[in-house]
Order: structure tokens, then C-alpha cells, then sequence
């Protein structure tokens, strides 16, 4: 995250949880057996053994299979919002991209993948505009969904979705262990959920000071001449915002609603987050776009939050229930305690 004056940014780690939380993994970790049977999204799946060609659709997915160490059974990715987790350049630039948003089902196939893993239903789901679940199934290609996005949420093919239950880590966390079950390395596992966990732990303590005394909009962009699309309260935003004491001021269930500037402005708030992305589905995907709107609307630039100086960007995949939601609790930290609003 940056600030309107670019100011860098850093994350702290915490070395006691850490290792309680590696501690805690390697108690838990055993040789899955195959075939493996697992509910996903309200359907059953079966795995004959551990997968060697996948295929997966969606940012988050995809880097949790590198963290995991499975890049080397990574046939083919799609779906990419921004950057790939760093220290993976080189290992994402050697893996075929099939799109940066919709694969067709035709060339999902032509990597003849054993394994597709999905972050969003709309891509693969009940609607899904690359495939419905059952086609890959019919072809004996099992399909896993990302719990996040459909545990405690109702999607549709006409909005991101309403959130009926608060997304928490725990969903990431529940992905993480159990794509490392499918592929046998939960050992591995273990290992990412405890470093997410206390670099979570870190950031949160280093604002502590400010809980309850901040109030923030997430803007993840905006279509032309239409109202911004801004974060609900129950979706990754909302996770963010509670674990560092902050109010969010969009109150509604649904995932990313669009919001008049004027309402926005009504409920003043301390910070505005403005999604930065490489994605250019609308004109304000752009970062800069969005800093050049709030610096000339006439009724975002008189809004103290811009005034102040007190609008920061986030990488958009951190305002999606990722594994970078973490990343995003850690920059807002950082920009809040710099701009010495957790005083």
C-alpha cells in the first residue's frame, strides 16, 4: 500500500508464533490416502491421487499452489488481477497463462489437466462462464473451489455476490490445508498457515493503539460515470478493517456495492483505500486514475480523508478473501502508523 505521496512500506514478523505455529503443524501433519474424498462448495470430490498436470483459475489459487512448493505441477493459470507474489516471477513467467480473465473451456482442456483448482465460482460454478464443475467431472477432471467464495456467500452470474456470513483467514486457512492434502505436502501447509498467522499478529499490534478511532472506505474501482464500487462489510475489506480496529462505513451484505460519492462523503471517512491493479476491465482500475478523480470530483476532493492526505492504495488481490489479505492488513498498518494516525 502507498499513501498519495508513495511513502514505502514494511511488515514486521513475529518469531515466537511462528514456531508455535510450525510446532503445531508438523503435530499434525500425516500421508493422505488416496482416493481422497472432500466437500467442497456443497459437492463431493474424489481425488485418485495426488495431482501432476492442474490447471488453476484465479490469482489466489495459483500462488497458493507456489507457496505450497507445486509450481513444478502447475500446467496452466488464468485469471490474474495484478503482479504475482514476489520471489515467483520467475517461476510464474514459465507457466503457460491461458488468460489474464476468462479461459475458454477448450483451452482448460487442451493442457489435459488431472486437477482444476478455482477461485471464483464465476468462473467455474452453477454459472460459470469458463464451465460448470460437472463438464471437468464428466471428463474425470475433479474441481475444487475456493471456500471462500462460496461458504457463507450467494453468488450470481449479475453481481459479485452477497455475503450472508463473515469472511474470516479461517477460509483461506481451510484452502491452504486442504490443497495440501490433495497433494500430499501438508506438512507445507501447516508451515504457510503459521507464517500468515503471525504476520497478521505483527501488523495488528502495531496499531493497536489506534482501535476504534478510525473509520475507512475500500474503492475497488468504478465503471464510466457510474458510482464507485466499494467493499460491504462481510467480505475481505471487512476482515481487514475489524482485525485493525477499524469502522467500515458500507454496512450492506453485498460483496462490492456501488455507492454514490455523495453518501460516501456523508459518513466522512478517516481513509480511503484505492484498489491498484494491472486488470483494465473499467476505466478506474487504474490507480492513477482513481488518485486523478478524488483529486478533481467535486465532491471527493473537499472529503477530509483527501484533503488530509489520508487516501492509501492496496494491491486489489489483498481486497479479494486471499491469502494477500494478509498483505493488505500489513500495509494499512504500516501506512496508518506512518501517517501517525494510531497515536
Amino acid at each position: 500500500m502507498t499513501s498519495l505521496f508513495n511513502t514505502p512500506l514494511r511488515a514486521g514478523f513475529l518469531f515466537a508464533s511462528l514456531a508455535a505455529g510450525i510446532f503445531a503443524g508438523h503435530a499434525q501433519a500425516a500421508e493422505t490416502a488416496y482416493p481422497l474424498t472432500l466437500k467442497n462448495c456443497g459437492r463431493q470430490i474424489t481425488i485418485e491421487n495426488a495431482p501432476e498436470k492442474t490447471v488453476s483459475i484465479g490469482q489466489s489459487s495459483t500462488e497458493i499452489l507456489y507457496l505450497l512448493g507445486l509450481a513444478d505441477k502447475v500446467a496452466g493459470t488464468a485469471l490474474w488481477v495484478g503482479p504475482v507474489l514476489k520471489g515467483y516471477e520467475a517461476v510464474n513467467a514459465g507457466i503457460d497463462r491461458l488468460a489474464d480473465n476468462d479461459p475458454s473451456f477448450e483451452s482448460v482442456l487442451a493442457k489435459k489437466p488431472d486437477f482444476i483448482a478455482v477461485q471464483f465460482q464465476w468462473q467455474v460454478g452453477p454459472e460459470g462462464v469458463v464451465a460448470k464443475p460437472e463438464q471437468f467431472e464428466e471428463l474425470g477432471i475433479p474441481v475444487y473451489t475456493s471456500p471462500s467464495d462460496c461458504t457463507g456467500k450467494e453468488n450470481s452470474a449479475a453481481s459479485d455476490g452477497v455475503r450472508h456470513q463473515v469472511f474470516t483467514m479461517e477460509l483461506v486457512y481451510q484452502e491452504i490445508r486442504e490443497l495440501a492434502q490433495i497433494y500430499n505436502v501438508q506438512e507445507k501447509g501447516e508451515e504457510v498457515v503459521a507464517d500468515l498467522k503471525k504476520r497478521e499478529e505483527a501488523a495488528r499490534a502495531k496499531v493497536a493503539s489506534a482501535d476504534g478511532k478510525l473509520s475507512a472506505v475500500f474503492w475497488f474501482s468504478s465503471a464510466a460515470d457510474a458510482d464507485p464500487y466499494v467493499a460491504g462489510k462481510n467480505g475481505a475489506p471487512g476482515y481487514i478493517m475489524s482485525a485493525l480496529g477499524i469502522e467500515n462505513i458500507i454496512k450492506t451484505d453485498d460483496e462490492w456495492p456501488t455507492v454514490g460519492w455523495e453518501t460516501i462523503a456523508k459518513a466522512d471517512p478517516t481513509i480511503i483505500v484505492a484498489g491498484s491493479m494491472e486488470r483494465r476491465r473499467y476505466p478506474l482500475d487504474s490507480l492513477e486514475a482513481k488518485l486523478a478523480f478524488l483529486k478533481t470530483d467535486p465532491v471527493a476532493s473537499l472529503m477530509p480523508a483527501v484533503t488530509n492526505g489520508h487516501v492509501f492504495s492496496m494491491d486489489a488481490q489483498a481486497m479479494n478473501p486471499t491469502i494477500r489479505t494478509i498483505e493488505g492488513i500489513e500495509a494499512l498498518a504500516d501506512a496508518i502508523a506512518e501517517a501517525g494516525l494510531a497515536k
